[in-house]
């Protein structure tokens, strides 16, 4: 299989449908581990894909996206309303990632005591159950902004060690500024998490619709409730430094159901610790 691929910010477009019937389409996305893209179906159609069949909106789109370490060829079962059956492929671009090294943690933060580590399997808990909404409105048309100005000071898929010991990756983006800093909604969305839990602080979870969501965490202030409506661009709170953090920063997290992504690909195709972004 062939795509034509044109990058500009965070859309790619494929030339021509990949299937001779014409049966899908890649709309928009980033074919590429971290990534997520739209496809257009034919309509009436189902996507069987990583153990979740995907029902076609109104538009004939449907999304999926990709895990940090998805092989280059991926592969989804395409029913059409007449019940023929393809297996497209879809190739993505793999990465390689850095290592984190992060010290002077506090003890419980990193090996929790019992107590602890129950609030934090708690926590844990009620991130999965706000994971399994389903939202079918398509927020996510709105685009995707920065939620704050400042410093890359974390990005998506690094292999974290703490306070020496290994941990899992990085997954998310860090953007560092003052405490007290604004923060915005990145996209047009609902609030469907709004906790102060153990390891992230002050957090809050906008779902931007058929599975995708943004994470936000370590708040120093929240200004909104859960169930709100929110538009993008829209003042959501405050950075800070709440739960397991060495300084103030907002760790931006998007996942596609309990698939972490990469939320920096929503508006560059590339980013390095280091660097200015600006909302």
């Amino acid at each position: 299989m062939k795509f034509k691929i044109v990058f500009f910010t965070w859309i790619i477009i494929f030339s021509n449908p990949t299937i001779a019937s014409q049966d899908y389409k890649l709309l928009s996305g980033v074919a590429k581990q971290g990534g997520f893209i739209v496809l257009q179906v034919a309509k009436g159609s189902l996507v069987e894909y990583k153990k979740k069949t995907i029902k076609a909106d109104k538009k004939n789109r449907v999304l999926i996206a990709f895990s940090r370490d998805d092989s280059p060829k991926q592969q989804f079962k395409l029913i059409t309303k007449a019940g023929d059956i393809s297996f497209p492929t879809i190739n993505i671009i793999t990465r390689s990632y850095e290592e984190q090294r992060i010290n002077g943690l506090p003890k419980n933060k990193v090996s929790p005591d019992k107590k602890t580590s129950d609030k934090i399997w708690a926590d844990i808990l009620k991130a999965k159950q706000a994971r399994k909404i389903n939202l079918p409105l398509a927020y996510f048309e709105s685009g995707f902004i920065w939620p704050a100005s400042g410093i890359v000071s974390g990005v998506y898929g690094s292999r974290r060690i703490l306070n020496g010991q290994p941990k899992r990756p990085h997954y998310g983006i860090d953007i560092a500024a003052a405490k007290g800093t604004a923060l915005y909604s990145p996209a047009d969305g609902k609030i469907t998490l709004q906790e102060n839990m153990v390891l992230s602080g002050k957090t809050i979870m906008i779902d931007h619709g058929y599975g995708l969501r943004s994470t936000l965490m370590h708040l120093s202030e929240v200004s909104v409730n859960k169930a709100d409506i929110v538009k993008k661009g829209q003042l959501v709170g405050k950075i800070g430094m709440t739960g397991r953090a060495t300084g103030p920063h907002v760790h931006w997290g998007m996942s596609w159901h309990n698939i972490r992504l990469d939320p920096a690909l929503t508006i560059t195709k590339t980013i390095k610790k280091g660097d200015k972004v600006f909302r």
